[in-house]
């Protein structure tokens, strides 16, 4: 008996040794890119490179209108995709029944997860900018990046609405209020920390795409800001690739591309910041 013992014990520990060693390994790697990025664009970042638009064939200034393009697309596609997640997931967990449809439904957004992110950049441009004649635009951009993240917020929806306990549903209908004010005042404001991650996951996958926004949206190069939803935008991820892949001046711009791919994630890492703790103060309020 206690060589059995023994030998569960031996097999957990190498288990667990095995999970902290991919831990750790992937913990080392994200450490390791992001001081290479550190290191690398430090030093093209200043006062000027954040301000000022791209000059002399964007080897020189700075990337100010791709700041804000990135800001207005990632805004406008959490805007497009945070509401038609809730809902969706609180028609799927609180009022649908279970069965071979909802099954099928949870199927297909599972796969729609995996569709690579160029597929869904050709969908935007045939149905957004070609069909409903949006033009390449904020708009457009954004709608294609709602539905890109869409089943991540469903999914994260999903699973904070079933956190929340039964009894809390059970003993606001025992008090006679309606099923819909028992979601909107009850479930609703406790799923909020869940449904925040999946908003998270969705903030930091829009903010750093570039195919379905090289589709729909991006500008190779504008010096001005856009005026309203049917303008280009310039974005990071795309100014990267173009600075990366276009023009005769690749090893020029190598600071540039550096210190714009810093920028970007020290961006989606700010915008995540505020993300955690909203949800943060939120969680230490709904505790059960």
């Amino acid at each position: 008996m206690r060589t059995v013992h023994k030998a569960r014990y031996l097999r957990q520990a190498l288990f667990f040794g095995l999970v902290r060693l991919a831990a750790f390994t992937i913990t080392l790697a994200l450490l390791g890119i992001l001081a290479f990025l550190f290191v690398n664009g430090f030093r093209a970042i200043s006062w000027d490179f954040l301000t000022l638009p791209p000059t002399d064939s964007m080897t020189k200034g700075g990337i100010m209108p791709a700041i804000v393009g990135t800001l207005y697309l990632t805004c406008g596609a959490i805007a497009v995709a945070l509401p038609l997640g809730v809902v969706s997931a609180v028609y799927l967990i609180e009022y649908a029944k279970q069965g071979a449809f909802i099954r099928i439904i949870r199927i297909g957004v599972n796969c729609l997860a995996g569709v690579p992110s160029v597929v869904f950049g050709l969908f935007g441009l045939g149905f957004f900018v070609v069909f409903l004649h949006f033009g390449s635009s904020i708009l457009a951009g954004s709608l294609t990046l709602g539905i890109l993240i869409l089943p991540t917020i469903i999914g994260a929806s999903e699973e904070a609405l079933k956190a929340v306990p039964q009894t809390f549903r059970e003993a606001s209908l025992a008090l006679g209020v309606s099923k819909w004010r028992t979601i909107a005042r009850i479930v609703l404001p406790s799923a909020v920390p869940g449904i925040l991650t999946g908003s998270i996951l969705g903030i930091g996958r829009a903010a750093g795409e570039t195919a379905p926004i090289m589709f729909t949206a991006a500008a190779f190069y504008t010096a001005v800001l856009p005026k309203s939803l049917f303008d280009e935008v310039m974005a990071l991820p795309y100014h990267i690739y173009v600075l990366a892949t276009a023009g005769a001046n690749i090893e020029q711009t190598r600071p540039l591309q550096y210190g714009t791919a810093l920028v970007l994630i020290a961006l989606v890492l700010g915008i995540d910041l505020v993300a955690i703790v909203i949800r943060s103060v939120i969680r230490r309020k709904k505790r059960w």
